[in-house]
């Protein structure tokens, strides 16, 4: 509503320097003190400029077919009165001034406010010719007549350039906003996702050995513990929007938490040197690929293999669990636009040696 009122404030500034320019009819003004036809003419033409003017500038609600027609009207009425009394005194010509000044304003192409704009200059040199006005008196009014069209036309464009840019910033902010918004719930998807089937594995084992050896049990609750802390600072960093997070660290976590429930692991101790973004992409990856093969595969055996070289770099996550098509859901979803967005590909599916495999590709440009 600030925006609508805003716009209404400015276009009635706008109408009120029109509103000024109606000074170039005083002279006009006086000469028809006595002739009541011309002073009506007069008036009808002055109250119809201004409508006209008001429509695009305030802005107000008229249809194009009826502005044109208004516009045409205009034009009718402003060389009639100009030819009828070019001769005489008041200086009628300067009507087509505002008539120039009106279509520049109202017709949307510029092409067609030009052609506008040469026709009112031609107008007055036709008039001025046809009613033997000196050349001293009609070549001036040409001139305004010309650069004030001109002008009309080049602060229009210049306005409707301003409201595009603002409309254009407007949308990219909103388009900001979703991008972090959908970038925020993805991370915490995956996040929260992976630390939750943890939690619920690590649960499980406790409360199974929890009659036999309490011991250990004691010790799952301490890792329970240990890994609710990690997430709740993991949240807060994608909260923050900061990342410390590597794939060596991913890597590291993943060996530890496999292992804990009995997976026997196959993982390089430290990872390649990747680039930043696929660091960060890997990373996801084998998050998410952990977190299938503690939900889903009931594997005995997860291996992980990491490549980085000229051709680019590629993790793949194997296990020997179950094998079965994993369906699309959010996790893998969000992962496959991660990948994407780095240029990337994702292949999630049975392996031929049976479980599930899991591949990510990057190419070399994610890695530089």
């Amino acid at each position: 509503m600030s925006g609508d009122r805003h716009r209404r404030r400015r276009g009635l500034t706008l109408l009120l320097a029109h509103t000024a320019w109606l000074g170039f009819l005083l002279p006009t003004a006086a000469a028809v003190t006595h002739r009541p036809v011309a002073a009506l003419g007069l008036a009808v033409f002055v109250l119809l400029y201004l409508v006209l003017v008001a429509v695009p500038v305030v802005p107000l609600p008229m249809r194009p077919a009826v502005q044109h027609t208004g516009l045409a009207v205009l034009a009718l009425v402003g060389v009639a009165l100009a030819a009828a009394n070019a001769s005489g005194p008041g200086g009628w010509t300067i009507l087509l001034l505002f008539v120039c000044s009106a279509g520049a304003l109202c017709l949307d192409r510029p092409a067609a406010g030009f052609a506008w704009v040469a026709a009112s200059v031609a107008a007055v040199l036709a008039i001025g010719v046809a009613r033997s006005v000196p050349a001293a008196d009609t070549t001036p009014v040409a001139l305004i007549t010309g650069l004030a069209g001109v002008s009309t036309i080049a602060f229009v464009r210049f306005v409707r350039l301003v409201e595009e840019l603002r409309r254009t910033q407007r949308e990219l902010a909103r388009t900001t906003v979703e991008r972090e918004r959908l970038r925020f719930a993805k991370d915490l998807h995956d996040l929260l996702g992976h630390t939750l089937s943890l939690i619920v594995v690590k649960a499980e084992v406790a409360r199974r050995v929890a009659p036999a050896d309490p011991g250990r049990a004691a010790r799952e609750a301490a890792d329970i513990e240990r890994i609710g802390r990690t997430a709740l600072t993991e949240v807060r960093e994608a909260v923050s929007g900061y990342r410390s997070h590597s794939f060596a660290r991913e890597l590291e976590n993943a060996r530890a938490v496999l292992a804990d429930i009995g997976v026997e692991v196959t993982a390089p101790e430290t990872g390649p040197a990747l680039g930043g973004v696929a660091d960060d992409v890997f990373r996801w990856v084998l998050r998410e690929a952990v977190t299938n093969v503690l939900r889903h595969s009931a594997a005995s055996r997860c291996d992980i293999a990491v490549t980085a070289d000229r051709g680019g770099a590629t993790l793949t996550v194997r296990d020997d669990g179950v094998g079965r098509e994993l369906s699309p859901g959010n996790g893998l979803r969000g992962l496959a636009e991660r990948v994407e967005q780095a240029g990337g590909t994702l292949r999630c599916g049975a392996s031929p040696t049976g479980g599930t495999e899991l591949t990510a590709h990057l190419p070399p440009a994610a890695i530089a």
